[in-house]
């Protein structure tokens, strides 16, 4: 496992921090970032340094440490850091470290409520867990495209069937390929599901994939593929429950569109050079306009030597500067509601760019306004079996291997068999 390694040492401690030394601990923090998450933090753990003389060892990994790896070691009783940036909220809730004896839980309360029960294991409705932040799945297009086969972009509230008929044009005047991609997890594949109606979860919080909503985008989905609509190198190159990511597709100017985050805006405001490309509302259906909402979390572990200064240092940069300094940097979304009210003054942004956090914003807004069982998914401590679990048996159906009732069949099977284990 290939790391980079920072360390942020005490730098002009003041008095009352060098009486701090005697007790102060050194803590290692495993991250990974889309863009510049882990060299912020880094950055500003040094001040956490000054303030507490606790040492922030920021350990930077790629991203499928933290997906493939850290759970299974979680799992096993082996070594692992005192905290981590994660995304399987549900799956290693019940390894996380309970900072409310150490915060204000009334703070985290008022700020991060939405989010917080993301991190509580199963019947907790009181813990503090981390530091949670906020993101939301939706389309970029690549407006050359749109502009060199005079289409117009379709306007907030187009429908799925308007943007599959605009990127259509697009892709027969132009003689694409394919139109449209979409990453390989169910993650991505549940904001349109959503916006045709499944419901993912019933009233009782247990998940229930194979309704009206989910066959129908399943159907079309398959349809999508067999027409060339969808690219061969996405959903069908894919095997068993892997990740693909659809990203390059849309790089390399092979699609109109890509079904991606908000976690991708920096990175395409960096990498794309040779089109324009924008952020895009969610499309909407009968369903609504499904977009989901989740995004990493800051966390402790319960078997940390340090739980204090793990949640000091959590605590810090959960505050609402600390907080405005590192979303302002990153460019990210924050979960901290009196910072979504107030809003981030995104330093050195692009118009675009800012233009696309305020697109990304408003898809989670209206997620929870129209798919709310978006946020209730998020929470699901298995959430991550089902991410694996669609594509599996929906790439078999893609590629003829099963036929759609089959392959809907072993989905419903194989969650529930996962679920009970």
């Amino acid at each position: 496992m290939q790391m980079k390694t920072l360390t942020t040492p005490a730098v002009a401690l003041t008095l009352s921090a060098l009486a701090q030394t005697a007790t102060a601990d050194e803590i290692d923090f495993l991250c990974y970032q889309d863009g510049t998450e882990c060299d912020v933090i880094a950055e500003l753990s040094a001040r956490f340094t000054e303030e507490t003389g606790h040492v922030v060892n920021t350990n930077i990994v790629s991203y499928e440490v933290i997906r493939d790896q850290l759970l299974k070691q979680l799992q096993a009783g082996d070594t692992v850091p005192d905290l981590a940036r994660v995304t399987d909220l549900g799956g290693m809730a019940p390894y996380f470290l309970d900072i409310a004896p150490y915060v204000d839980s009334a703070y985290y309360e008022a700020n991060f409520a939405a989010t917080l029960p993301w991190m509580r294991p199963a019947g907790d409705t009181a813990g503090i867990y981390g530091w949670p932040g906020m993101g939301a799945t939706g389309p970029f297009v690549n407006l050359t495209m749109f502009e060199d086969a005079g289409v117009d972009v379709p306007e907030a509230g187009a429908t799925w069937d308007d943007w599959v008929t605009a990127l259509t044009e697009v892709k027969d005047t132009l003689g694409l390929d394919a139109a449209f991609a979409l990453d390989r997890t169910a993650h991505r594949w549940a904001g349109p599901a959503f916006s045709f109606g499944a419901k993912f979860m019933d009233d009782t919080g247990e998940p229930i994939l194979v309704d009206d909503g989910f066959r129908t985008i399943a159907e079309l989905f398959i349809d999508w593929h067999k027409s060339g609509f969808m690219p061969v190198e996405g959903w069908p190159a894919g095997a068993g429950t892997s990740f693909r990511n659809a990203a390059p597709l849309f790089l390399n100017g092979q699609v109109a569109m890509h079904f991606g985050g908000s976690w991708l805006i920096n990175s395409y405001d960096s990498n794309i050079t040779d089109f324009d490309w924008k952020a895009v509302p969610v499309p909407c259906g009968e369903g609504g306009c499904g977009a989901m909402v989740g995004g990493p979390a800051v966390a402790g572990f319960k078997s940390t030597d340090h739980p204090e200064a793990v949640a000091k240092f959590i605590d810090f940069m959960a505050r609402e500067d600390i907080g405005a300094e590192y979303h302002a940097k990153t460019q990210s979304i924050p979960a901290h509601a009196g910072l979504q009210q107030t809003g981030i003054e995104y330093q050195g942004a692009s118009a675009r760019v800012a233009d696309a956090l305020n697109v990304f914003a408003d898809n989670a807004l209206k997620a929870a306004t129209t798919t709310p069982q978006a946020f209730a998914f998020q929470g699901y401590p298995k959430n991550f079996v089902i991410y694996g679990v669609v594509p599996d048996y929906l790439t078999k159906a893609i590629n003829g291997e099963v036929s759609l009732d089959e392959a809907l069949a072993a989905i419903d099977a194989d969650v529930k068999a996962k679920i009970a284990e």
